[in-house]
């Protein structure tokens, strides 16, 4: 098995290096890596990028060009974690600008229909908190949000 943790590999339709651009200056600890192009005779055009490496927010990814034949969907999603609402607005804005959707409960797709998750750090201690009245009112609060609204969901905890 692998020691060195996961590189996710991300299909695009010819936007790999436009995406992992994107990506690295939307999260910090991100840079970009190695460039492929396709040889001669492969599937796609001679000199295209067939593959871009790039780091963002110090995870491993591989930006693919591979066609149409496959798209982004919601069952795959990837979660950022925030510590208040000026995070919160940061990603939510960045990842839904140019084409990006936003969507329910702090989801949202970016431009090229990657699935977002712009959540707030505490969410799991308040929707799991012993007290189900304090768990109700959180889960309810943000049953009807599209992004996360920090300070009302502290008011929903807090019974207000």
């Amino acid at each position: 098995m692998a020691s060195d943790g996961f590189t996710t590999c991300l299909w695009f339709d010819g936007r790999a290096e436009e995406a992992a651009h994107f990506y690295v200056s939307v999260f910090k600890n991100s840079a970009l890596g190695e460039v492929a192009r396709y040889p001669e005779g492969a599937p796609q055009p001679a000199g295209g990028v067939m593959t871009v490496e790039f780091t963002a927010n110090g995870q491993r990814f591989l930006g693919l060009n591979g066609g149409p034949q496959f798209t982004f969907n919601e069952a795959v999603s990837f979660m950022i974690f925030c510590e208040n609402q000026e995070e919160i607005d940061h990603y939510w804005t960045k990842l839904t600008a140019d084409g990006g959707e936003p969507g329910p409960c702090g989801w949202l797709k970016d431009r090229f229909g990657v699935s977002w998750q712009v959540v707030p750090e505490r969410l799991q201690e308040m929707i799991t908190d012993p007290d189900p009245a304090k768990a109700a009112r959180v889960t309810q609060a943000f049953m009807a949000m599209s992004k996360f609204d920090l300070a009302a969901l502290d008011k929903a905890y807090a019974g207000e």
